[in-house]
C-alpha cells in the first residue's frame, strides 16, 4: 500500500473515551502498549492493508476547557486506570495534539450538557448552517496543515437528549433548507450537525454515541449524495455486548426469557449526562431494543442506570435473567460486570477507525453495516447476535 497521511477527527475530544483512544494510538505508536483489545489486530484480519499508527494525524472537538494531560491524569488519579509512567512518556505528543483541538458546537445537546461548555460556546449564537460551515472550516484546516489524504470523523460526545425527528423531511435537499433555522426551532442536534459539516465533504463519519448523528434518512442521502461513509451507533462494550452473546444462547436451547432485568452504575462525565432522566432515555433505548431481534418475542425488561460518584470510570453491571425451563420450571442466570468504561472503548474506537478508512479506501458508500459487532443499535441491519455480527464482518474482509 502506497504511503497515505490520514487522520482522524473525534468529537467530545478530551472525554474519557476520547482521552483513553489518544493516549492509545500514542502508546501504540511509540510501541508503550500491547494490541490487546484490539479487534483489528485478531489473526482473522492479518491480511488487510489497515491503517498503521505512525503517520496518523489526531486533532477533534471540545466543548470544555481542559488539558488532554488533565484528562488522562484524572482517568489515573480518580478512576485508578493508566499508568502514571506511560502518561508521563506520552505527555510532549498529547500536549501537541491539545493544540489541534478547537471549540465544537452545543446546538440541542441538552441543559446538562450546556453546563460543561465554555462561556463563549454557551453565548455563541448561530444558525445549523453557520455551525456547519465553521466546522467545515475546522475539517479543511486540519487537512491542510497535516497534509492529510483522509480524514475519518468519530463522534465520542456526551448522550444528547433524545429529539422528535419524525417530522425530519426524508430527502437531503428538504432538510437542507431548514439549516438557516434559528437554533432553538432546529429539529437537529449537535450530533447530527458534526455529521452533515463532514459527509457534506465527503468525509466518512462515524458515530459512537446513542445520539441521533447520521442515522435520519436524508443525512444518510447525504452521504450516497456525497460519495461517502458512515456508520453507528451507541458502541457494544459491557453488558449490551454480554447480552448479545447470551440471548442467542436462550433462543438457541428453547428456554424462555420472562424478564431480563439490568441495572448499571457508574461515576465518570458520562454518568453525570446521564443522571438527566432527558439523556438516560436516549441511553436506555440503545440499551433495551436488541432482546426482542434476537428472541423474536418481548419479554419483560426494564434497565436502569445510576450516577454513582465514587466509582469513576469504572461501570458494574449487574443483569437477573429469569427465564422458564422444561416442566415449566422457572431458573434464574445472574452475572455481574465490570469494567473502566473508557478502556473498553477506546480500543474499538481505534478498530473503527481502521476498518472505516480502508472501507473509504475502497471506494464504499453509504452505511457500513459491516461494522455491526461494534454497536448496540447498528444502523441499517436487523442483526443482533454477537456471533452473527462478526462472521458479517469477517465476510467483509475476505473481499
Amino acid at each position: 500500500m502506497a504511503k497515505r497521511r490520514v487522520g482522524v477527527w473525534l468529537i467530545g475530544a478530551k472525554g474519557g473515551v476520547a482521552t483513553t483512544t489518544i493516549v492509545g494510538l500514542v502508546a501504540l505508536k511509540k510501541g508503550l502498549a500491547p494490541d490487546c483489545g484490539l479487534v483489528s489486530q485478531l489473526p482473522e484480519f492479518s491480511h488487510l492493508e489497515l491503517l498503521g499508527f505512525k503517520d496518523l494525524s489526531i486533532g477533534g472537538h471540545e466543548i470544555r476547557q481542559t488539558t488532554l494531560f488533565d484528562e488522562a491524569m484524572k482517568l489515573h488519579t480518580v478512576s485508578r486506570v493508566l499508568d502514571q509512567e506511560l502518561l508521563s512518556r506520552c505527555k510532549t505528543e498529547l500536549d501537541r495534539i491539545d493544540k489541534q483541538i478547537v471549540p465544537g458546537t452545543i446546538l440541542n445537546v441538552g441543559s446538562t450538557i450546556e453546563k460543561f461548555a465554555s462561556s463563549s460556546l454557551r453565548h455563541r449564537v448561530e444558525t445549523p448552517r453557520q455551525a456547519i460551515e465553521r466546522i467545515q472550516s475546522d475539517y479543511r484546516s486540519f487537512l491542510k496543515s497535516q497534509q492529510l489524504d483522509q480524514l475519518i470523523v468519530i463522534n465520542l460526545a456526551s448522550t444528547e437528549p433524545p429529539l422528535d425527528d419524525s417530522s425530519l423531511p426524508a430527502r437531503w435537499k428538504e432538510l437542507e433548507r431548514l439549516l438557516d433555522r434559528p437554533a432553538k426551532k432546529s429539529p437537529l442536534a449537535a450530533s447530527s450537525i458534526y455529521a452533515i459539516a463532514a459527509l457534506d465533504l465527503g468525509l466518512p463519519y462515524v458515530n459512537f454515541t446513542p445520539s441521533v448523528g447520521s442515522a435520519p434518512p436524508a443525512i444518510c442521502e447525504l452521504a450516497l449524495e456525497r460519495e461517502t461513509c458512515h456508520m453507528g451507533h451507541d458502541g457494544k462494550t459491557g453488558e449490551t455486548l454480554l447480552k448479545s452473546v447470551l440471548a442467542p444462547m436462550f433462543a438457541h436451547r428453547n428456554l424462555e426469557v420472562m424478564s431480563w432485568v439490568g441495572h448499571n452504575i457508574f461515576g465518570n462525565m458520562d454518568g453525570k449526562v446521564l443522571d438527566d432522566p432527558e439523556n438516560k432515555k436516549t441511553k436506555v433505548r440503545s440499551k433495551d431494543r436488541l432482546l426482542h431481534q434476537i428472541l423474536g418475542y418481548h419479554p419483560q425488561t426494564h434497565v436502569s442506570i445510576e450516577y454513582i460518584e465514587s466509582l469513576g470510570d469504572w461501570k458494574t453491571a449487574w443483569d437477573h435473567i429469569h427465564f422458564r425451563g422444561f416442566l415449566n420450571t422457572p431458573m434464574v442466570l445472574q452475572f455481574t460486570w465490570q469494567g473502566c468504561d473508557s478502556l473498553l472503548a477506546a480500543p474499538l474506537v481505534i478498530d473503527l477507525l481502521r476498518f472505516t478508512e480502508l472501507a473509504a479506501r475502497r471506494k464504499e458508500h453509504g452505511l457500513l453495516t459491516f461494522l455491526c459487532c461494534f454497536f448496540k443499535s447498528p444502523l441499517g441491519t436487523p442483526l443482533h447476535d454477537f456471533s452473527q455480527q462478526f462472521q458479517v464482518l469477517k465476510e467483509w474482509s475476505r473481499k
